[in-house]
């Protein structure tokens, strides 16, 4: 067998419905649309549209504000973490960073950073260097016999 002699199975495509196409397809004329109206014209109705009444979307209050600049962070636990260093993702002998936490497939993006919470606890001493870290978070750490950096400015260094 050569690949210009490679076909698919029998009934493995199925030709598209041709609509619009004379009388004797069984689609011809209004193309299965029914008549007239919005509904049947090209293009449709949009989503939203309420026939001319003012939408609801316009209709109700807005309330509050949402900060575009607000960082977002991956959050991570310690539990996950160790997880991650039993099943052998994580080397602990090695500083752990944003970067490796992705590679591992521990975090799924880093956003603004990772933030590291205290769920769970840690078995054995990592250096791991995140944009955050809870308070719990940082004792067990270094309670297992390793250290958290922090960026300059969450240390308290904002000079």
């Amino acid at each position: 067998m050569r690949l210009n002699e490679l076909r698919d199975r029998p009934g493995a495509r199925k030709a598209p419905k041709r609509v619009g196409r004379g009388i004797g397809s069984g689609l011809g004329k209004t193309a299965g649309r029914g008549t007239k109206g919005q509904k049947a014209r090209s293009g449709g109705a949009k989503r939203t549209f309420e026939g001319g009444q003012m939408p609801i979307h316009r209709r109700l209050p807005k309330r509050g504000f949402k900060n575009p600049f607000k960082a977002v962070y991956a959050e991570l636990n310690l539990d996950r973490l160790q997880q991650a260093i039993d099943k052998g993702r994580i080397d602990p002998t090695k500083p752990i960073d944003g970067p490796t936490l992705v590679a591992a497939g521990v975090v799924r993006r880093l956003y603004d950073g990772v933030r590291l919470l205290g769920r769970g606890e840690l078995r054995q001493p990592v250096t791991i260097e995140v944009a955050g870290a809870s308070a719990r978070a940082i004792a067990q750490v270094e309670a297992a016999g390793g250290r958290v950096i922090l960026p300059a400015a969450a240390a308290g260094g904002a000079e």
